[in-house]
C-alpha cells in the first residue's frame, strides 16, 4: 500500500491525470481499470476519474512496493542550480503569479535558448521561495508571448489556477490588450477579421487569400480565423499609437492584421516595418489583462517603447489617460 498526501501545487488537478503522472509506465486504460477498482483511494473513499484533489487529501494506492516503483521509473526530475530566477512580478498569490516578461526573453525553451527562459526563471524564483512542492505538476504559464514583445504573462501557480486560466482564454473571456506604435495616421478604431495562414519555412504568418494559400499548399480549412480589435491613442509625426484587443490568439497576429491595412509596427521589417533610430524589432507591449472574476493587472512601458515614442512625438500621457 502507497500513501501520498497532496501538496497546494497538485490542488485542482484531476485523479486520473494525477496518476498518469504519478505512474508514468502504466497505460491511461489500466489507470481508469485501478480507479474504477478501487485500488486509488481519497481519503479512504472511492472517488471517479474526473475528481479535483485538493491540498491535503491523502492518496492510497493499493499496490505493492515493488510494482510501485517500477510504474513510478521515469518521473520528471527538476534541476535549478545556477538558473536565474530574477522576474518582475506584478501580482502574486498562492494559485496565480503575474510576471513582467522583457522584450528579448523567450517565454518557453526553444533550439536557440533552453536556460534563461521566463518559465525557468519563474521554476527557480518558486523552488528559491520553497513552493515547487510537486514533481507532478510544474508551474506553466496560460499565455505566451513572442521574444520580442514585452508584457504581462500569467502564470498558474497550482493545477486548478492554470486549468482555469486554460479555459478563460479558449473561451475568450479574458480580455488581453497591447499598445504599439504603428507607421503612418490610423484613425478612430477597428476590426480586423481576415483569416491567417502560417508559413512555418519562413516562420511567417500571412493574411489567407486565393492566391497565398494556392502558393502555400493550403487549403481553406487550415486557414485560421482571427479577429483584432484596434483604437487609436495619439498621433505623432507619422506614426500613430494604438491600443490594441487581441480577441484570438494566433501567432504574429497583431503584426500580420496591421500589415495588411498598410500600417506596419514601428520597426518591425520582418512584416514591412522600418527601422527607427536603432530599433528593428516589432515594440509590441502586453500591458492590460482583465480576467472574468474582476481583477486587472497592468505592466509598465518598457523604457526603451517610452524613448521610441518621445522620438515618434507621442507621449505617455494619453496612457495615464487610459487609467
Amino acid at each position: 500500500m502507497i500513501t501520498r498526501k497532496i501538496t497546494a501545487s497538485e490542488s485542482g488537478k484531476r485523479l486520473h491525470r494525477y496518476l498518469r503522472n504519478l505512474m508514468p509506465n502504466i497505460p491511461l486504460g489500466q489507470i481508469y481499470k485501478m480507479i474504477d477498482q478501487g485500488k486509488a483511494k481519497v481519503n479512504g473513499k472511492r472517488k471517479n476519474q474526473n475528481y479535483e484533489l485538493a491540498a491535503g487529501d491523502e492518496l492510497t494506492l493499493y499496490v505493492e512496493e515493488s510494482q510501485y516503483e517500477e510504474a513510478s521509473k521515469g518521473q520528471k526530475k527538476t534541476k535549478y542550480i545556477g538558473v536565474n530566477a530574477n522576474i518582475d512580478v506584478i501580482y502574486e498569490d498562492e494559485q496565480l503569479l503575474v510576471v513582467l516578461k522583457p522584450a528579448g526573453m523567450l517565454t518557453h525553451p526553444d533550439s536557440s535558448d533552453q536556460k534563461d527562459t521566463l518559465v525557468n526563471r519563474v521554476h527557480a524564483y518558486l523552488y528559491r521561495k520553497g513552493e515547487l512542492d510537486s514533481a507532478l505538476f510544474m508551474p506553466a504559464t496560460a499565455n505566451r508571448l513572442d521574444r520580442n514583445t514585452s508584457g504581462i504573462v500569467l502564470v498558474g501557480k497550482t493545477a486548478g489556477m492554470l486549468h482555469q486560466l486554460n479555459q478563460w482564454i479558449q473561451k475568450h473571456e479574458m480580455e488581453k490588450y497591447y499598445i504599439t506604435i504603428v507607421e503612418g495616421r490610423l484613425e478612430g478604431e477597428g476590426t480586423l477579421t481576415g483569416s491567417l495562414i502560417r508559413d512555418e519555412k519562413s516562420n511567417r504568418t500571412i493574411v489567407a487569400g486565393p492566391d497565398n494559400g494556392k502558393r502555400l499548399g493550403v487549403i481553406p480549412q487550415q486557414e485560421k480565423s482571427a479577429t483584432t480589435h484596434y483604437r487609436v491613442l495619439q498621433h505623432g509625426k507619422g506614426y500613430t499609437l494604438i491600443e490594441v484587443e487581441l480577441v484570438s490568439g494566433r501567432t504574429h497576429q497583431i503584426r500580420t492584421h496591421l500589415q495588411s491595412i498598410g500600417h506596419s509596427l514601428l520597426g518591425d521589417v520582418k512584416y514591412g516595418g522600418k527601422p527607427f533610430g536603432g530599433v528593428n524589432h516589432q515594440l509590441l507591449h502586453a500591458w492590460r489583462v482583465k480576467l472574468p472574476d474582476g481583477r486587472e493587472f497592468r505592466a509598465p512601458v518598457p523604457p526603451l517603447m517610452r524613448s521610441t515614442m518621445e522620438r515618434a512625438g507621442l507621449s505617455m500621457q494619453s496612457l495615464q489617460n487610459e487609467s
